[in-house]
């Protein structure tokens, strides 16, 4: 498959989208309107932890221009059942999630939604909702959430585990474990230990644009939902679960999306939109405020690391236990799990056990961000891998290759490994010419590597062909990060024509079959597969018709670049046939020609990566600056290489921000204080370098073309890379993120001490 030679794949059109994007043309979330549309807004709670005893809703409803108020008393009451449409979410805390039914259990938990002629007439009318409180203690942290006198956030939680545990109220969701061989054995055959701890801080997604919904009823029944979304077949499955709905009852038109990186996986405003239009018979649109989008969507979990290694002299691991500890937010299922798959699974080790910790806590229910659990994982790993490698006195490149996995090793979460690029990520870092650059006076450079499993789910696609020789392909995934692109180019790669001759279509939910998110980095894999498949279809046609023109059989017609060509003894005097010859003939030879496929691919190539990062620290303010930074990863095969690096790019500068900048920031009463771009602090383009990005191929063997997603492992070693950096620069080794002035200036003073 490596010596694959392609036309359109690897090349760099310009996104089909681009020009609707740059005009503003394009139709986002809030963009929508509808004739007698109704504005939205939600009341939220102003504690973190409180028992609800009354809503009254009487003068609100009494307002002039009020058309629809509604509570959880709107909402079907749904029994804990084991219904997980989302990833570790009961349908049941999904619900008292959209609305708070006899508990607030996070500041800005939604309470009442309004419906009104204006959103200034639907946010007075919110003011007006008279709400009786119980206030409870507040759980803001893991030690309080798992002390056996600590306040309990749900009394029906029990936690789920092979492992035994006490019975009766817990904040503890979940305990897994994953172990491997003799792990006494092994640390006993080991020659060096580092044992360490680390934590991470919650943070959020940074999406550019709100959460979105125009929501339309019929007296039939049926909803009809316009919304951001990163999928608009869950948005369907969700909110019909949510109220009691069929799913055919449902259609979601999914709009231009800006940015979600996994915030935009669950929903928050669609069911109440349809409730709300369903009760004022109007449609009803709701937007979020960037303060909204801050206090009660989904961050990430902050998390607990407990890592110990042991290797021996010649840099070979022993022996690994770690403990991830993450907390969930309100409602059981923060991304630990993938935080087990991923944190021991770039290195080959015959000993090993891995905890994972789901804890519940009064803050918003987390969501996936980007290679969800596994950035927090390799914060703590790939710190105590260099740890290590200083005290061996190895190279840090050269210890991890010494114990990183290839082809045929077990992955430490079960599978084994196919042909993967983690070794020839290692390799090109060492060889590259940042990793032998000269540094200056408070200067260091961090190295740290990342996996992630990435995902297959299902997919389906639908191409046609047009009379004029073009193509249309149809996906239900909304692009994020230029996935019409990509599958344009593999229907033009396939069909042998330009990729700008292939109009890519994000469909809705009735106009193509049903697809999983996009997110998980499963895009241009798996519905990049389904793309290949149809349009294979559509060419078998073609050979038919070309057949079929010239009187042969259709084993007789080949296809090759873009022309129907007579083969298998056909007759000489044939001229090939182009796409267009045979497209303008299709009323005459049967009519259009139109092909699906769906699939589910129970695996995806894992992807490898291996970051480099310089930076500078100033002793006298405590300020990190990052003034180099290269991204090396194995894309398996770059469809469009620019976007390839976009994702590498974008991966790298969001983990910047996590390791130097990002927090969300509580009060003592469970108050977020920084929900806004001014206080919660991303990185902007004048606080980095460009982004050097190199990519590696190595063809993933269980796609055609060699595909294995990106858009995940970029943002899984920065935080490593940019603390051990750190590290080199200043001597201090810090456990615990984000690295912010005020902590290097405090570390040190500790360390002259």
């Amino acid at each position: 498959m490596s010596d694959q030679k392609f036309k359109q794949v690897g090349t760099r059109p310009i996104r089909h989208d681009g020009f609707d994007k740059v005009t503003g043309r394009a139709n986002f979330g809030a963009d929508y309107t509808l004739p007698g549309m109704l504005e939205g807004a939600v009341l939220r709670s102003p504690h973190a932890h409180a028992r609800i005893l009354s809503i009254d809703t009487s003068e609100a409803e009494q307002l002039d221009g009020v058309h629809a108020v509604i509570t959880s008393a709107d909402l079907p009451d749904i029994p804990r059942s084991g219904d997980f449409r989302t990833p570790h979410m009961d349908i049941r805390d999904l619900s008292h999630n959209v609305l708070a039914h006899d508990k607030v259990l996070y500041h800005g938990h939604a309470i009442a939604a309004v419906a009104a002629r204006t959103v200034e007439i639907a946010r007075e009318a919110c003011e007006r909702i008279r709400v009786e409180y119980e206030v409870l203690s507040p759980v803001m942290d893991l030690d309080t959430a798992l002390a056996a006198d600590g306040p309990v956030l749900l009394d029906d939680l029990k936690t789920a585990s092979s492992e035994p545990h006490p019975d009766g109220p817990t904040n503890l969701a979940a305990h897994t474990v994953m172990e491997r061989g003799d792990i006494e054995k092994g640390f006993a055959e080991a020659e060096v230990v580092v044992e360490r701890d680390y934590e991470t801080a919650m943070v959020h997604q940074g999406y550019i644009e709100p959460h979105a919904v125009v929501a339309r009823t019929h007296k039939d029944g049926q909803a009809l939902v316009w919304c951001c979304t990163q999928g608009p077949f869950m948005v369907r499955s969700l909110t019909s679960a949510i109220l009691g709905m069929e799913v055919s009852d449902v259609k979601v038109i999914p709009s231009e999306i800006g940015g979600g990186f996994g915030g935009k996986t669950t929903v928050y405003l669609e069911p109440l939109a349809v409730v709300l239009s369903r009760k004022s018979g109007r449609p009803v649109k709701l937007v979020m405020s960037r303060e909204e989008v801050f206090r009660a969507t989904g961050p990430t979990s902050p998390g607990r690391v407990y890592i110990k290694f042991g290797a021996r002299r010649d840099g070979t691991l022993t022996a690994a236990s770690t403990v991830l500890t993450y907390e969930a937010g309100a409602y059981p299922g923060s991304p630990v799990g993938a935080g087990t798959m991923t944190v021991l699974s770039p290195y080959r080790l015959e000993n090993f056990r891995i905890e994972g910790l789901d804890v519940v806590t009064n803050k918003p229910k987390v969501a996936a961000y980007r290679a969800p659990g596994a950035p927090i994982a390799a914060f703590g790993i790939e710190q105590a891998l260099d740890e290590l490698a200083l005290e061996l006195g190895m190279d840090p490149i050269e210890f991890r290759l010494i114990n990183a996995v290839e082809e045929g090793d077990d992955a430490a979460y079960g599978p084994k490994y196919q042909a993967i690029g983690f070794r020839e990520t290692l390799e090109t870092a060492r060889k590259h010419p940042h990793y032998s650059a000269p540094l200056g006076p408070n200067q260091g450079r961090g190295i740290a590597s990342g996996f992630w499993f990435n995902a297959g789910l299902q997919s389906s696609a639908q191409v046609s062909i047009n009379e004029d020789g073009t193509a249309i392909v149809t996906t239900g995934n909304p692009d994020i990060g230029g996935s019409r692109a990509s599958q344009a180019i593999m229907v033009a790669e396939e069909l042998g024509i330009d990729a700008l001759e292939v109009t890519p279509v994000v469909g809705d939910t009735e106009s193509v079959g049903y697809s999983d998110v996009t997110g998980g980095s499963r895009t241009a894999y798996a519905t990049g597969m389904a793309v290949i498949e149809a349009t294979r279809d559509c060419i078998d046609q073609l050979r038919a018709r070309a057949a079929q023109i010239w009187n042969v059989e259709v084993d007789s017609v080949a296809w090759d670049d873009g022309f129907a060509k007579p083969t298998n003894g056909a007759s000489g005097d044939l001229e090939p046939l182009s796409l267009r010859d045979i497209s303008s003939k299709l009323g005459m030879t049967g009519g259009p020609i139109l092909a699906s496929a769906s699939l589910n691919p129970p695996m995806a190539g894992p992807g490898f990566a291996t970051h480099l990062c310089d930076v500078e620290v100033d002793p006298e303010t405590g300020r990190v600056d990052v003034i180099r930074y290269t991204a090396i990863q194995d894309a398996g095969r770059a469809v469009h290489p620019s976007y390839v690096e976009g994702q590498f790019q974008g991966g790298a500068v969001q983990g910047i921000g996590w390791a130097l900048n990002e927090e969300y920031i509580f009060d003592a009463d469970g108050v977020l204080e920084n929900p806004g771009f001014l206080d919660y602090r991303m990185p902007v383009a004048s606080d980095l370098p460009m982004i050097d990005t190199v990519i590696v191929e190595v063809p993933n063997p269980l796609h055609p073309y060699g595909v294995r997603g990106v858009g995940e492992t970029p943002i899984v070693p920065p935080l490593a890379a940019v603390a051990n950096a750190v590290h080199a620069a200043s001597g201090v080794r810090f456990e615990q993120l984000p690295i912010t002035p005020p902590r290097v200036l405090a570390a040190l003073e500790e360390a002259k001490d």
